[in-house]
């Protein structure tokens, strides 16, 4: 009998030990990969994960700063358009990351878009259209960035300004315009595109158009936010 029990015993301690070793071992994508990576869109290789990464690797990640505001802070009166701003468009630099690590833009980009709008003002009392007040786009992929007070209108390198509060191809940046109260708040939106954008200039893109444009192209996306309103008198 204690033979028995032995035994018994070593069967059921072999039992949870195969039991262990198969919840533990690592589930690795088709060909023998690591498991599915996250990936930027459109920031992998061609064709996927290759080099058995299964899902692919994380391509780099686009990234925005600005020496104008900080991320999250307020944006100064002088790129405000109302309320006696100087209305010019903030700094705003591109780089590009893997995960903590600059990283080279990816060959793909050949094209910036940028939509700035209040993501607080509802426009036409609903809850799918705030306010659009600026947007451009075919900004060369090879630009780093775009400057302090960028001109409106289309630019020599090909630069187009899009649909906002003061028009199409001919419109220009209009920056925050609050009044006093409490904040809103503007998010400045970046999208790197694998092509630039064939849209007519009369008569101008509307919003709609401009993002259905974009769409299956977007190799990256950054977001900055700032705070405005009024100054109080």
């Amino acid at each position: 009998m204690k033979a028995m029990r032995t035994v018994m015993v070593s069967a059921i301690a072999i039992a949870v030990a195969v039991s262990i070793a198969v919840a533990q071992a690592p589930q690795g994508g088709q060909g023998g990969g690591r498991g599915a990576g996250g990936g930027a869109p459109g920031g992998g290789a061609p064709g996927g994960g290759q080099g058995g990464r299964g899902g692919g690797a994380r391509g780099p990640v686009l990234s925005v700063t600005s020496p104008s505001f900080p991320d999250g802070g307020e944006i100064p009166q002088k790129h405000a358009g109302g309320n006696g701003g100087a209305n010019m468009t903030p700094q705003f630099d591109f780089k590009w990351f893997t995960g903590v690590t600059p990283a080279e833009q990816p060959a793909t980009v050949h094209a910036y878009a940028i939509v700035f709008h209040d993501i607080e003002n509802v426009g036409r009392g609903n809850t799918t259209q705030d306010t659009l007040h600026w947007t451009v786009f075919n900004i060369p992929g090879t630009a780093k960035g775009i400057p302090e007070g960028m001109m409106g209108g289309d630019l020599p390198d090909g630069t187009r300004t899009g649909p906002g509060i003061r028009g199409g191809s001919m419109g220009a940046y209009f920056g925050p315009g609050a009044g006093p109260g409490p904040f809103h708040h503007y998010v400045f939106e970046f999208y790197a595109l694998n092509a630039k954008l064939d849209l007519p200039a009369t008569p101008p893109p509307t919003r709609e158009q401009l993002m259905m444009a974009m769409d299956g192209k977007v190799v990256g996306k950054a977001a900055y936010v700032g705070r405005y309103h009024a100054p109080t008198p």
